[in-house]
């Protein structure tokens, strides 16, 4: 008991010790902050992506897409691990606003809504016909014209503070999309001045998912719409890709797994059949895998930001390092006595351990405590320092951000004050084995009574 008496004397009697409370506290402060907005902005960013893609995805990278996804859609709907599945095609064009020559390339995704809006979150991003998703193809300028929505980032801008002014809705325009369609082999379908395939559509909606990629570049049509555009609906008719959606209570890699055992009974009992041989391109993966070229660098992002907090505690255990040597320095006489009266070699290295603990609970508890004071008020000081300063951590009309993450992680936290204890016992190790060796008769002999 009593060395943890003197080692709470020490902590309130020297002022050097304030320099290593501080130092540890402002890196748990730094750590803490800085980790629950980037764990936030990934974990918004993963959450709309599996929000995006559903659960599964069974696809091709090859643009003439695989036959027979209507039998394998036939298979997935009596297993009962399946809630929902949905055809899609992706495949790129060319958009002009109706009578001009401007066009320009974009990608293009063509989705049953009956279907899909029930596999992903797509619908819940629509703007005028989130009530109805099912309608989301009636176009606004003519009725008797296909409908097509469009990523939001094309037609809108946001404003400082990340809002769109639905006001300047293009309702009444049309775009005439073409597409290049493709034979099974992909070859072009036919060759001369009607090699394009291009039809009329109006203007239905603005989708807004939150990812970059799909709001400033992609367009979304009906499946048979498109699948007519690119070739594909000759039979046997192809798609690119099926996506799936697993029942609550099936875990993500046991659902995967299911369904690629499916796969591959199927692919072996269409031997034989017409293109049957696309059937080898196609790879079933889980969302994450899927998305793994847009998810990958930002957990990227996230070890980098590891590292540099890794060499931030080097620089915090060499100035605990420090304090602690000028401590135990200051204090020989005090150690030397308690070397006479019989304390024992581990005794005092116990007394320099429950020491560096102190001030490792003591800095974690600042830290954390000035942490989350300021991820509290985090989105109301950025919103002071634009209204007063211009400045703004994040620019809305360019980043799809609204609020900074601020949502505290217990877990993150537990990790933190563990790394500040750890970063305060490594530290006070070589001072302890200083103290501990110390003979008292040298101190007792060098001190003035």
């Amino acid at each position: 008991m009593y060395r943890w008496v003197l080692a709470l004397r020490y902590l309130v009697s020297r002022r050097v010790t304030l320099i290593a409370v501080l130092v540890v506290a402002l890196c748990v402060f730094v750590v803490f902050v800085v980790m629950t907005v980037m764990n936030g902005l990934v974990g918004q960013f993963k959450e709309r992506t599996h929000s995006f893609v559903g659960d599964c995805v069974v696809a091709t990278e090859s643009m003439v897409g695989f036959p027979y996804y209507d039998r394998f859609m036939d298979v997935l709907r009596s297993e009962p691990m399946v809630d929902s599945v949905s055809p899609v095609i992706r495949t790129y064009g060319l958009v002009a606003l109706a009578g001009r020559q401007d066009a320009v390339g974009i990608e293009i995704m063509g989705i049953e809504p009956n279907s899909h809006f029930t596999v992903t979150g797509l619908g819940q991003g629509l703007h005028l016909h989130r009530d109805d998703p099912q309608t989301a193809f009636c176009s606004q300028a003519d009725p008797n014209i296909p409908g097509c929505i469009l990523g939001i980032d094309l037609v809108l801008n946001r404003d400082s503070s990340g809002e769109y002014d639905y006001r300047w809705l293009p309702l009444k325009a049309t775009y005439d999309i073409s597409c290049f369609p493709l034979t099974a082999r992909g070859a072009l379908e036919r060759i001369g001045t009607g090699y394009v395939n291009t039809k009329r559509f109006g203007f239905s909606d603005v989708s807004h998912t939150g990812l970059a990629r799909e709001d400033g570049g992609l367009i979304y049509v009906h499946f048979d719409q498109l699948q007519g555009l690119c070739g594909m609906s000759r039979p046997p008719a192809r798609a690119t890709a099926i996506h799936i959606r697993f029942k609550p209570k099936v875990s993500l890699q046991h659902g995967t797994r299911q369904v690629e055992g499916l796969w591959d009974r199927f692919a072996k009992d269409c031997q034989g059949m017409p293109q049957a041989d696309l059937l080898g391109l196609v790879r079933v993966q889980d969302w994450k895998t899927y998305r793994k070229s847009t998810i990958a660098p930002m957990e990227k992002e996230q070890i980098a930001m590891i590292v540099m907090f890794i060499l931030v505690a080097t620089t915090a255990v060499s100035i605990v390092l420090v304090v602690f040597y000028m401590i135990v320095s200051s204090k020989t006489r005090d150690i030397g006595i308690l070397k006479a009266v019989g304390e024992s070699f581990w005794g005092v290295i116990g007394l320099v351990v429950n020491f560096a603990l102190l001030i490792g609970l003591v800095s974690a508890f600042l830290g954390v405590l000035a942490g989350w004071l300021f991820l509290r008020y985090i989105n109301q000081i950025e919103g002071w320092l634009f209204a007063r300063f211009g400045f703004q951590l994040w620019d809305r009309t360019i980043f799809s951000i609204g609020q900074i993450p601020n949502q505290i992680q217990m877990g993150v936290v537990a990790v933190i004050v563990m790394c500040a204890l750890l970063v305060c016992l490594t530290g006070c190790l070589l001072p302890a084995i200083r103290a501990a060796r110390t003979q008292p008769v040298d101190t007792l002999r060098a001190s003035p009574i």
